[in-house]
């Protein structure tokens, strides 16, 4: 392992007295290499010139094997261990200390859950430096917080007016008013929110959120896009100026997001809105995390060490000892764990304020219906569409597929129709009618003349159905009526009001002004039929989300869910027991071995790097012996780590490991687990052992 440079030092506190010019001469830094060999800290001397400003916390100039790179400060000491005499530190790169210590201690929890590279975890975490953000200074000429809003109204009447909001508002929860006293007061209250269908869940948010900020606390909502974030901030906006708002998402130019980042360290961000890069932003004074969506994979950073920001956010909870509430019509089985476990109970609504809100929810197996084999949508469907429409109200229909008709077969056999080129699915092109040829989805071309690889049949059938083709059906059954689409890269954020049909795909439903009259959810087996883990737990959470923008049945809201009445799904939803299902589906993950009761750890390379991996792996006593799976073929839709292309495929290998989720003492196993994963990987890239591996610490998908 490499130490720094050896250069004349200014002092060297290691052999010589401390100067009476720099106090603490000795600088412990980490530089942001990204290399698991060199995620360690190393000292170099203070230059007198630098004592003020090379604290705690600020990014600085080393020279490192010969070459200047950026480093952060981590502490300062009167003395060093390294024998011999220190190099400097060239520079420091801006004043503020872009690190204080809370998330210093994240970066370290995150990387021993997630076997990580602390030096990634900051550079994801810590906007990249801009100098013009600094020459530009904060928002207001630097005036606090409260003085954003402005001197129209006094600061009082506005916490009293955000108090009251969120009284009114969380009326229907039980013990509501106990938990925004609790957090108000700064104690450490959390709690699962399962919200009711038609719940202006933004609205709610702001107000709790609004009530905080304005008694003095930091407020860090987090949401899965930026839609939700537009939702937030409008709904922020009943009790704060925009300035009072910080909002960071990826929307947000590096620039901006810098300034905004210096802002939130200097006190003015007091409520910080965001996506999962917002989840680490070490708010000051923070008393009040919110989550909404918990379950949405976007939540999951694509880049390693693959960190969720749920689990960001929990132990942000822990460490910072604040409020945390995490919301939604459903909840996963990780958050069930936590209700089981004590860590937040239920904020659940009142029986009598959940049926004032329900729609009439009922299931249909299609099967039964006469037009099932010429129409799209089942005769029951036609209806509940039907009826929305005369009654002035949009119609939701939601299709699990985007595009026209995204996969075929042949229609002799039901053998899916393959590309001769690329071996890529072959589809529809919207608008073709069935006179287009269908064209591949992977390189596009057209297939004039198709012929089965396995019976020679000649003709093709659409055994999927996407959203394009769908709105077209519904169009022509519906002359007149204006037909939506959102999904893909065409998401709608809203729709006004009056009769009209949206066709969506999950997730990308839009708010419809005064709420749909009924939605029509299509092809369950689609979403059921994934070979996912978490396939039944997702897809009834996107039934309710997309339940949730129907009134209620005193308004003839209606619901319609084309799926076998006694499906446990369709079932569920049909109950709205949220608690039920998520024990359930808990229990069933228990009794399978799979996470959250188990930490499962996938470990994708070649052959070659996974035995490397494995040979080099010390486990702790404290853990057993992990069970080992594999390896095997990675799994179809999985890509293959870096440095091996998708012509290598073929040579891409997974192994699992998975141990529970707690030792014998109760203590949890997974930073036990990623951190000998973590030493392992840095005692690997130490022997130049640079071949593909990918490690990832409870994948989101399991298949």
């Amino acid at each position: 392992m490499s130490d720094p440079v050896v250069e004349p030092p200014v002092t060297d506190p290691g052999s010589g007295p401390v100067t009476d010019r720099v106090a603490l001469p000795v600088a412990r830094v980490l530089p942001l290499l990204g290399m698991p060999h060199l995620d360690r800290l190393f000292d170099y001397s203070v230059p007198p010139d630098l004592d003020a400003t090379a604290v705690a916390g600020t990014r600085v100039r080393v020279r490192f094997a010969g070459r200047l790179v950026d480093a952060v400060v981590v502490e300062r000491r009167r003395a060093t261990e390294h024998v011999g005499r220190l190099a400097p530190v060239t520079r420091v790169l801006g004043e503020a200390p872009v690190v204080p210590a809370q998330l210093w201690k994240l970066v370290n929890l995150l990387a021993d859950r997630y076997a990580g590279v602390r030096s990634d975890i900051i550079r994801s975490a810590v906007p990249a430096r801009h100098v013009s953000a600094e020459k530009a200074g904060l928002f207001g000429n630097g005036v606090s917080w409260e003085e954003l809003y402005g001197d129209l109204v006094p600061a009082p009447d506005l916490a009293d007016a955000a108090r009251q909001a969120a009284l009114d508002g969380w009326a229907g929860y039980r013990h509501a008013d106990s938990l925004l006293a609790a957090v108000l007061s700064g104690r450490a209250a959390r709690a699962s929110w399962l919200w009711t269908p038609g719940e202006d869940w933004a609205g709610r948010t702001a107000e709790f959120a609004a009530a905080v900020a304005w008694a003095g606390g930091g407020v860090l909502l987090i949401v899965p896009d930026q839609r939700d974030v537009d939702r937030l901030r409008t709904a922020l906006r009943r009790f704060l100026s925009a300035a009072q708002i910080t909002e960071l998402t990826a929307a947000v130019g590096p620039s901006a997001r810098y300034r905004r980042y210096l802002s939130i360290l200097a006190g003015q961000g007091r409520v910080v809105v965001g996506t999962r890069s917002a989840a680490t932003v070490p708010v000051p004074g923070l008393r009040l995390i919110m989550l909404t969506g918990e379950a949405d994979e976007s939540l999951v950073d694509p880049r390693a060490p693959y960190i969720h920001a749920r689990e960001t956010l929990r132990l942000r909870a822990e460490l910072e000892e604040c409020g945390f509430i995490v919301g939604g019509p459903h909840r996963s089985a990780e958050v069930q764990q936590w209700v089981e476990e004590g860590f937040c109970p239920t904020l659940r609504p009142d029986p009598g304020h959940l049926r004032s809100r329900m729609p009439w929810i009922h299931a249909l197996d299609d099967v039964h219906d006469p037009h099932a084999a010429h129409a799209r949508v089942p005769a029951a469907g036609f209806r509940a569409v039907r009826g929305a429409l005369d009654a002035g109200r949009p119609a939701l229909v939601q299709v699990p597929r985007r595009g026209y008709a995204p996969a075929l077969a042949c229609r002799d056999c039901r053998t899916p129709a393959r590309c001769r080129r690329c071996n890529g699915p072959l589809e529809l092109p919207p608008g073709s009618d069935g006179d287009a040829p269908p064209r591949c989805r992977w390189c596009g071309a057209p297939e004039m003349n198709f012929t089965c690889g396995t019976c020679g049949g000649r003709h093709l059938r659409m055994t999927v159905v996407g959203t394009d083709r769908t709105a077209e059906e519904l169009g022509r059954a519906f002359p007149g009526v204006p037909v939506v689409v959102s999904g893909g890269t065409g998401v709608r954020a809203d729709v006004p009001a009056g009769p009209r049909i949206v066709v969506a795909t999950p997730g990308a439903e839009p708010v419809a002004e005064g709420g749909y009259g009924a939605a029509v959810l299509l092809d369950p087996w689609l979403s059921l039929g994934r070979a996912d883990l978490r396939a039944s737990e997702g897809t009834l959470r996107q039934w309710m989300e997309a339940s949730c923008l129907v009134v209620p049945r005193a308004d003839g809201g209606e619901v319609l869910v084309v799926a076998r009445t006694d499906l446990p799904e369709a079932q569920a939803l049909i109950r709205w027991d949220p608690e039920r299902s998520a024990a359930e589906e808990l229990g069933q993950r228990r009794s399978a071995g799979f996470p959250p009761a188990t930490v499962l750890v996938a470990v994708d390379g070649t052959d070659e790097t996974v035995e490397e991996l494995r040979e080099l792996l010390v486990l702790p006593g404290e853990l057993g012996d992990p069970e080992v799976l594999g390896p095997v073929e990675l799994p179809p839709g999985v890509r293959p780590p870096a440095g091996l292309g998708e012509q290598e495929r073929d040579r891409a290998r997974r192994l699992i490991l998975r141990t529970p989720a707690h030792t014998a003492s109760g203590q949890d196993a997974a930073p036990l687990l990623g951190g000998a994963l973590r030493a392992a990987k840095s005692v690997r890239a130490t022997r130049r052992m640079t071949g593909p591996l990918r490690v990832v610490v409870d994948p989101v998908r399991v298949g």
